[in-house]
């Protein structure tokens, strides 16, 4: 036999690198999302969530680099698996506060002014387009916009409340629509 038939074999893809994980992994990751969630239904949607995140985030490191390669693979799996399910969670409840905030704000209008169920459906989506967009921006961005329409606070006011200039506040607020915006495009 030649040297080359003794060659190493290749590394794993991604696929293979995460069906791994997720044999190793998944039947534990069920029980720790099933023990903050209260729902096995839940827990195995966010539990396929999670894998499926990670899986997206190893093809997104295969097109980078070599280094964004290899980082894509844990080095404490069960550790990463918590933040990445952990993250999942967290957005599971924030967008359960969100609808129910939705749905109470329904209950204020009388019967004859709600929303047909596709008007509901279209709210909802939108709703969690902008919770997701907010989500997304720097802390003082989100916090200024939401001092800002929440609590209706002038720029001078939500600029003492973050300890920054005027003309900051003004800089987060333009993201912070910008973010808006797109996320209802």
């Amino acid at each position: 036999m030649s040297a080359a038939h003794h060659a190493a074999a290749p590394a794993p893809g991604p696929a293979e690198e995460i069906g791994r994980l997720y044999g190793a992994h998944h039947r534990w990751l069920l029980g720790w999302l099933r023990a903050r969630l209260g729902c096995p239904d839940q827990a195995a949607d966010l539990a396929q969530d999670t894998f499926v995140r990670l899986l997206a985030h190893r093809l997104g490191a295969e097109a980078g680099t070599e280094a964004d390669a290899h980082a894509a693979t844990p080095r404490e799996p069960r550790a990463y698996l918590v933040t990445v399910a952990g993250r999942l969670v967290a957005n599971h409840f924030r967008r359960l506060s969100l609808e129910r905030a939705w749905l109470d704000a329904l209950a204020t209008l009388p019967e004859a002014q709600w929303p047909s169920a596709e008007q509901h459906a279209m709210a909802r989506q939108a709703l969690h387009r902008l919770d997701a967009a907010l989500a997304g921006l720097p802390e003082r961005a989100r916090r200024a916009f939401l001092l800002s329409q929440i609590e209706g606070q002038d720029y001078v006011r939500i600029a003492a409340t973050l300890g920054v200039t005027e003309r900051s506040v003004k800089r987060y607020m333009a993201q912070a629509f910008e973010a808006c915006i797109l996320a209802v495009d």
